[in-house]
């Protein structure tokens, strides 16, 4: 009897037990379902997180701080350095938003360093509405992602933990990387380069001739406030104004050799002249850089490194107070969400950059034509800001080239940097990308970057709906999502992107029908299609190879006349067309709008090294 009941409440302990442990195993092995996974709550995914939930894809984007934009916002860089003519896709959002909100365009244009300056807490409202509308939209602030795996299938399982601790399982057919330093690329087996690479492995001239693992400067800016009386802090520990002498003129200024900037104190400080009587301190002339490489360093080195970089600001803030006379200025206390009054996080200008399809140099930018090079025709993105290298802190024995607004061209960015060599249904984005050292100077800028997260999303959009994987996802799908969207694909400004030709254009450039012309003038960084001008024989070579024709005859120089356009596009496509034939000539928009509408060269697909099928 005894051993009956032992035995029998033994039982029911046993059966009791494995069903709450049942239990426990199907609570535990629940996951929330979602189409995209966007580790990183920043500029690029922000961006990403709108285009793919507006494609349809449910979208959950994890963001370890408060607020949404990352240096665009909780580093405090509010001014949009680059694209002012060409405002594509959300990035044009987020800019005629700021100019709703402070009545007006040229109500942005409050400094000298942009024509675009705004207030960090308004960027982040900004950011938080266009999100909060977007149904197939979620997004947690204050949550961080403790484990991610990919699983066998090729999806991914995260888990997340809350701001209130609570952690949940995340299930996922595409995951993004958008942090600030790559460290989900990084995690996930993906290889990357930091620093310099060296000029043969880049084909670079003005690159090292050996790999140096030195990076941009990083900063902690501050955001001031005038407050209308003197609010000057304690001085910091250690502070010496020697440091920051040369940042201006002013009576520190001793030795002629050291000068590196020639303006006035207060000229220097209009340089971020924000709305509303506030300044974005967030100045390279022995001001708030600091050179520290944090990338590899784990989350409590990390932090420990940002401390010394604000308490850097804080003696310039200091600085600026007492030494030059801005008394009245002070770290705002209407801006962050923190005690020092300071931003969440640095300003990185550099990461890891990962291993991708391609690797994207300064070389394309300034010849996107070269022989062999096609990647011009997998444009998702463009840029027009000189490349910029932060590297006046770095004081160490390692030679490394000093680039300092190297002019370029305006530029179109190809779909392969997002994707990784190695690991498929992972997307990086933000500075992250596979580009060489050099180019990052110019691709790691705000509009660029917001550019990239958005067509981030549209592959990852693309890749959910259609069941496939991300590297097989068509390059001239993303490219129409894009040009839907408002965004660029060629960085041509003869027309704007809400005028009927736009498309047209753009589509006949990245098809390579027709060449742009990029110019550098002083600080413009330009390309044109130059659709006004006389289109001429020479410049037919393109299409004809498209279209495996012959070279009409005549010198390169003679112009194109409707009827010699009429007879080519005709062969292309017989009894295609029945253009009024004479000798008038046509020009290159004339004929990109006729090639475009009847051949729709566009269509021909391309693969992600710009490569098509001419049969």
């Amino acid at each position: 009897m005894l051993k009956s009941g032992i035995s029998g409440r033994f039982a029911s302990f046993v059966a009791a037990a494995l069903a709450a442990c049942i239990l426990m195993v199907s609570c535990r092995e629940k996951a929330r379902e979602y189409d995209v996974l966007i580790i990183g709550g920043g500029a690029s995914g922000v961006a990403a997180g709108i285009q793919a939930s507006r494609m349809g894809a449910s979208t959950l984007i994890v963001e370890e701080l408060p607020w949404l934009g990352g240096m665009l916002t909780s580093a405090g860089v509010t001014a949009f350095d680059g694209n002012f003519r060409m405002p594509a896709g959300i990035f044009g959002e987020f800019r005629d938003r700021l100019a709703e909100h402070y009545g007006g365009i040229d109500s942005l244009n409050t400094g000298w360093v942009s024509r675009v300056l705004f207030e960090p807490s308004v960027g982040n409202k900004i950011f938080g509405d266009m999100t909060a509308v977007e149904p197939n939209l979620t997004v947690e602030r204050e949550a961080v992602v403790t484990h991610f795996m990919q699983l066998s299938d090729g999806t991914w399982e995260a888990t997340v933990r809350a701001k209130n601790g609570k952690e949940s399982r995340v299930h996922a057919a595409v995951l993004i990387d958008g942090t600030e330093l790559g460290d989900i690329a990084a995690a996930a087996g993906v290889g990357y380069d930091i620093g310099f690479e060296n000029r043969n492995k880049t084909g670079e001239d003005i690159a090292p001739d050996t790999a140096v693992n030195i990076v941009q400067d990083l900063t902690m800016v501050a955001t001031l406030k005038d407050y209308g009386h003197d609010v000057t802090i304690d001085r910091p520990e250690g502070y010496d104004p020697e440091e920051f002498a040369y940042t201006c003129v002013n009576e520190l200024n001793t030795d002629s050799s050291k000068i590196l900037c020639n303006h006035s104190a207060p000229f220097m400080m209009d340089y971020g002249k924000l709305p509303n009587g506030k300044y974005m301190i967030n100045w390279p002339f022995d001001g708030n850089d600091i050179y520290m490489n944090i990338i590899e360093m784990n989350r409590e080195q990390r932090d420990s490194a940002i401390s010394v970089a604000k308490a850097k600001t804080l003696r310039y803030v200091y600085f600026l107070q007492d030494q030059l006379g801005f008394r009245n200025l002070g770290l705002a206390d209407d801006e962050y969400p923190t005690v020092d009054r300071l931003p969440m996080m640095p300003y990185h200008r550099e990461s890891r950059r990962i291993h991708g399809k391609v690797r994207f140099t300064s070389k394309h930018i300034d010849n996107p034509y070269a022989d062999g090079e096609a990647l011009y025709r997998t444009n998702i993105a463009v840029g027009d800001y000189p490349v910029d290298h932060h590297h006046r802190e770095y004081d160490g024995d390692v030679a490394i080239p000093l680039i300092y607004f190297h002019s370029v061209p305006s530029y179109g960015l190809p779909m392969g940097v997002i994707l990784p060599d190695s690991v498929d249904n992972l997307l990086v984005t933000e500075k992250s990308i596979s580009v060489s050292n050099i180019a990052n100077g110019t691709t790691r800028l705000q509009p660029v970057v917001v550019q990239i997260g958005q067509a981030a999303g549209a592959i990852a959009a693309i890749a959910v709906k259609k069941g496939i994987k991300t590297s097989e996802v068509d390059v001239r799908e993303v490219q129409n999502a894009i040009l839907d969207a408002g965004g660029y694909l060629m960085p041509f400004l003869d027309v704007a992107k809400t005028d009927p030709r736009f498309k047209a254009y753009q589509r006949i450039g990245a098809s390579g029908i027709l060449r742009g012309e990029g110019r550098s003038i002083a600080w413009s960084n330009e390309t044109w299609l130059r659709a006004d001008d006389p289109l001429l024989v020479g410049e037919l070579k393109d299409f004809t190879d498209f279209y495996s024709l012959n070279m009409p005859e005549g010198n390169a120089e003679d112009p194109v006349t409707v009827k010699m356009a009429e007879h080519l596009i005709s062969q292309a496509k017989w009894n295609a067309i029945n253009l009024p034939g004479n000798d008038e000539i046509i020009t290159r928009g004339e004929f990109a709008l006729a090639v475009d509408s009847i051949l729709d060269p566009f269509s021909r697909a391309v693969s992600i090294s710009g490569v098509f099928n001419k049969n």
